[in-house]
């Protein structure tokens, strides 16, 4: 195998990681907005635009 060979097929074997990489991210960003969709559909409320603390579990054991 000559250098070049090797250096085209090294440059093919990154650029077919980033690819991957891609892929997973938009497929996670995919699932996500799914999700999201599911929830508003079932009319689960989001805490996204809550303040911290707001929907979170209440100790009424005291």
């Amino acid at each position: 195998m000559d250098m070049m060979a090797m250096v085209s097929s090294m440059l093919a074997m990154q650029a077919a990681g980033t690819q991957q990489q891609i892929q997973t991210s938009i497929i996670k960003q995919n699932a996500d907005a799914e999700k999201a969709a599911v929830h508003t559909l079932l009319g689960i409320p989001s805490s996204a635009n809550l303040a911290p603390g707001i929907g979170g579990n209440l100790d009424i054991a005291a």
